[in-house]
């Protein structure tokens, strides 16, 4: 009855048919208090539906048989009685038609619910109302500060001739910048060496399509996401990537994958274009806040019960490429009104930055369980039938942010900026980055 609804729905409705108060804790748990009140709306729609449809598909069955009496009634010449079958047949297909339009309107609106009822989160996820209540889990490296003093990013990179945002923003505006010479070659070091660490570890390339439809977009975000990130090109329905998780994931759309070919690991480079707003004073001079970055991603799908596994894998990736940038990390865990309403579980890996002696966020991992699959029918047909798979996500590299991290962990006093020895053979042997 509700398969229709399944492709673009968080949870299934059988958990509020089974048990409500579990989705209403759950909602309660993310401070969205305002949503209560539509558990129990769609539990009594999804009744009113349901009931409907028995309606209707009793009368389908009476109004088939009674059709199978007019024909015998005809050859024995039983003519009124033959035209009042007829009579009552007619009576039940406007009956029939009035039910379908209340299990038209009453799914509906049903979705409109279910679209915004977030998904269950995992009972690990600690409860906080937003980010300033988000917990350090454990830290990777020594966060140090040397005696020298560290400049502002931007000014590190000005000193080694690798940036224009003056020129960028005769071109382009805000928000946007041209990288230049070393800088550059060490930006796309980074990238290049990310994706190869994911190839050893067993993750297939891919280079996504930069542009997706509509749909794909409310199938992997919410809504007041995608009003936030996407930017829409105009005329068309296309919508220009955040992150290439989202192509990633929607590849799979509509598809019944083999048992055999799970777990899916890939691994894509894309550039990714985001409507960044607001003003951070000094941080607007450099490469926080941007409209266009690059970004290496990861994502898995698999079955239900091997998603925590995965989650818990992906991260550590993750923070083993910041080490082996000489970057010191830490891993902080999204409390409940920090999780995106399709998580079930969610991470944050942050960078130490030495000038501002505090962590910044790199990097993000991510388990949604089957909400993505759920909202894109992304399945797999098993032994015990047809059910949907897990979806994750996370953050390989994304520059600039990793770049800056890279930049002031390994700036040298003399204005210098050393280059890890894991990314010297992307950048010609060079050990170093010398000062103009």
């Amino acid at each position: 009855m509700h398969e229709k609804l399944g492709v673009k729905i968080m949870i299934d409705i059988k958990l509020i048919r089974e048990n409500k108060e579990l989705v209403k804790e759950n909602i309660q748990k993310k401070f969205q208090e305002e949503k209560l009140p539509l558990v129990d709306e769609v539990y009594e729609l999804d009744i009113k539906v349901r009931e409907a449809q028995t309606k209707a598909d009793g009368l389908k069955a009476d109004k088939n048989k009674m059709s199978s009496e007019i024909g015998k009634l005809m050859q024995e010449k039983k003519i009124d009685e033959a035209n009042h079958i007829k009579e009552k047949i007619k009576e039940m297909t406007d009956e029939i038609t009035k039910l379908e339009t209340i299990q038209d309107e009453t799914n509906k609106r049903i979705k409109e619910i279910m679209m915004v009822i977030p998904n269950i989160m995992d009972p690990s996820v600690p409860i906080g109302r937003d980010d300033s209540e988000n917990v350090e889990v454990q830290r990777f490296g020594e966060a140090l500060v040397p005696l020298y003093e560290i400049p502002y990013h931007a000014d590190i990179i000005s000193g080694v001739a690798g940036m224009d945002k003056e020129a960028a923003g005769r071109t382009s505006g805000e928000g946007f910048y041209y990288l230049l010479g070393d800088i550059a070659r060490l930006h796309e070091a980074m990238i290049a060496y990310a994706r190869d660490f994911m190839i050893d570890h067993g993750f297939t390339y891919a280079i996504p399509p930069f542009m997706i439809h509509g749909d794909v977009v409310t199938g992997v975000m919410s809504f007041p996401e995608m009003e936030a990130m996407m930017y829409k090109i105009e005329g068309e329905d296309l919508y220009l990537i955040g992150t290439s998780e989202h192509s990633m994931i929607g590849r799979f759309k509509d598809q019944i994958i083999k048992k055999e070919q799970l777990p899916i690991q890939m691994t894509s480079y894309s550039p990714c274009f985001r409507k960044e707003g607001g003003s951070h004073g000094l941080e607007e001079r450099g490469l926080y806040r941007v409209h266009q970055f690059e970004k290496q991603e990861m994502i898995v799908i698999c079955e239900p019960e091997e998603s925590m596994k995965w989650y818990d894998k992906m991260w550590n990736l993750t923070v083993e490429i910041f080490r082996n940038f000489d970057i010191p990390v830490r891993q902080l865990e999204c409390c409940s009104g920090d999780l995106a309403d399709l998580k079930v579980k969610s991470c944050d890996i942050e960078a130490w930055s030495p000038r501002q002696k505090k962590y910044f966020e790199v990097a993000s991992c991510s388990n949604l369980g089957d909400a993505q699959a759920r909202r894109l029918g992304i399945r797999v047909k098993g032994e015990k039938g047809t059910y949907y798979l897990h979806t994750l996500n996370n953050t390989v590299v994304a520059t600039p942010r990793g770049l800056i991290a890279l930049i002031e962990n390994n700036y040298q006093e003399d204005g210098s900026i050393k280059i890890p020895k894991v990314l010297q053979s992307y950048m010609g042997g060079k050990e170093k980055i010398e000062k103009k």
